[in-house]
């Protein structure tokens, strides 16, 4: 049984990691084909399609999960607040790693700056209103009508933060930061002519495939966890983001080794906006959305994380090892939740 889930994994891992470079590959041609930024590409484009598969999971859970509501509500708290903590944190590090052999420790990585400022801008500000509404009482109604409200201010919140992107694209491109595709469209080795429904063909290839292979780890690790015994909503903050995340993880990894700091930034930074805004409103909207300590010590954190590269980015630049305090604060929290 436990090679069955070892192979299980390693099939669904491979799935990912083919499925991630037939999307970044059709990504890049469709941003050039459309003349957008790679600022565009990455933080909206790349962003919200890998964010599916985090994305399916907490509204699985919570519309067609198990027959116990409880459960179904904890592992949708758990999979919406530990998606951003995993990409704050280890999913940045390991984009690090990657390059650390190719530009050393301190070398610099340099993505457009206006358009990851604004990103992390905009997490800090959107988790920072979905942390607060923890600390709301639900009750008289009025505190009820309070909390709906600022969730549905977090949905208008990305709604700005993308028209603000789209907004700059243009100006962007001018400066020498328009999206570029090095190599052969995927699909036309195979025949296919270079037109625009072939790059969506392979974009919705893609996807589907990084979905498919999310979900097949994330049931993986599911039975995994299971044989090892753990909570709903501590396997849903530690297990599944390590699945859910993957795509993301993966199109960083193969975006930063080819120099493409601003792509492989923004997949992970534009995800972070939109996982810490409509996801966020959707647990504050359709879950008690209650304090626990596993949940607050994961915002702290998270909080924490986005913050330090904010500050850092005043330069204009990461060092490679500043990324490491990031893995270093996952780690923390991993210590912390497993002690507890």
């Amino acid at each position: 049984m436990e090679i069955k889930m070892a192979l299980h994994l390693c099939a669904m891992l491979a799935l990912i990691l083919v499925a991630a470079e037939v999307f970044t590959n059709a990504l890049e041609h469709l941003g050039e084909r459309l003349r957008i930024s790679e600022g565009v590409t990455g933080s909206l484009f790349a962003a919200v399609g890998t964010a599916m598969p985090e994305s399916m999971v907490p509204l699985l859970a919570l519309f067609a999960g198990t027959d116990s509501v409880e459960v179904n509500q904890e592992i949708g708290v758990g999979a919406i607040l530990g998606a951003p903590l995993m990409l704050s944190t280890l999913s940045l590090s390991l984009m690090g790693l990657s390059v650390a052999r190719q530009r050393g420790l301190a070398g610099k990585l340099t993505p457009e700056r206006r358009g990851i400022s604004r990103d992390l801008n905009f997490f800090l500000l959107a988790f920072a209103i979905a942390a607060s509404v923890l600390f709301l009482p639900r009750e008289p109604h009025y505190f009820v009508t309070l909390r709906a409200a600022l969730g549905i201010a977090l949905v208008l919140l990305y709604l700005v933060y993308v028209m603000l992107t789209l907004r700059v694209s243009a100006q962007l491109v001018r400066d020498g930061h328009g999206t570029q595709a090095h190599t052969e469209m995927l699909l036309c080795r195979v025949g296919l002519p270079d037109h625009m429904a072939v790059i969506v063909l392979q974009i919705l290839l893609g996807l589907g495939l990084l979905i498919a292979g999310a979900e097949g780890f994330i049931h993986g690790i599911e039975a995994v966890s299971k044989a090892v015994g753990v909570s709903a909503l501590l396997l849903s903050l530690l297990i599944i983001p390590i699945a859910t995340e993957l795509p993301e993880k993966v199109n960083s990894i193969l975006w930063i080794r080819r120099r493409k700091d601003t792509l492989a930034f923004g997949n992970i930074t534009g995800a972070m906006v939109f996982q810490g805004t409509i996801l966020p409103a959707v647990g504050i909207l359709l879950t008690p959305w209650d304090l626990r300590i596993e949940v607050l010590v994961g915002i702290a954190i998270t909080l924490l994380a986005t913050l330090w590269l904010r500050i850092l980015f005043l330069a204009g630049y990461f060092r490679i090892w500043d990324l490491m305090v990031n893995g270093a604060l996952y780690v923390a929290y991993l210590i912390l939740m497993l002690g507890l």
